[in-house]
């Protein structure tokens, strides 16, 4: 089961009303869905919500939702934050079995940076994609895709099918797909146009 444990109780009310209600004791609104079961309102009270969410493990990971003494392996699909105080205002949960094959997008990193030829000269790094969508088992979600940047050169492009999986995890999207490429700065553009109308 996951590290996360979601506390969770069923909401009687439901609609806009229901929500603020159910913000205004203290807690945040949500629903449960998928599987072969109906939607159900829910919801978890704010304080462990935001430890939750704080850890960095919510949002697309694999959770335990606890509802008495029953427990659900769940995937918090939407967690909505509140424009103005960024608090989390509503979220979204999808029933899964632990050992099902399910797609989700899981976040891009870069890692060193100072090893591109490119970037030293002054190249710039252009990020198409900050998340990648793979299939792969509920249990199994990697925690972030990483991308090596060393050796890259200015107009090298990083794809989707360069992108190094860990076992078990394949790309769910076009393997030609650029995630990110190293370009020209403007600034560099510039001193070399400056140097070729000096010459």
């Amino acid at each position: 089961m996951a590290e996360i444990i979601l506390n969770v109780e069923v909401r009687e009310q439901t609609g806009t009303g229901g929500a603020r209600a159910t913000r205004r004791s203290g807690k945040v609104p949500g629903v449960l869905y998928g599987g072969d079961k109906d939607p159900v309102a829910i919801a978890v009270k704010s304080n462990e919500f935001r430890k939750a969410l704080y850890t960095g493990k919510l949002l697309g990971h694999l959770v335990t939702l606890k509802y008495g003494q029953e427990t659900q392996p769940v995937i918090a699909k939407a967690i909505d934050m509140h424009p103005v105080t960024d608090e989390p205002w509503h979220f979204d949960l999808y029933r899964v079995d632990e050992h099902q094959q399910i797609k989700i997008d899981v976040n891009v990193h870069f890692a060193n940076e100072e090893a591109s030829p490119g970037l030293k000269r002054g190249g710039t790094l252009g990020v198409t994609l900050h998340a990648v969508s793979v299939s792969c088992h509920a249990d199994e979600i990697p925690e972030e895709i990483v991308v090596d940047l060393t050796g890259l050169e200015i107009g090298d492009t990083v794809r989707v099918s360069d992108l190094k999986l860990p076992a078990g995890v394949t790309a769910a999207i076009d393997g030609d797909l650029a995630v990110a490429s190293i370009t020209m700065s403007k600034g560099v553009t510039d001193a070399a146009e400056t140097t070729e109308g000096e010459a």
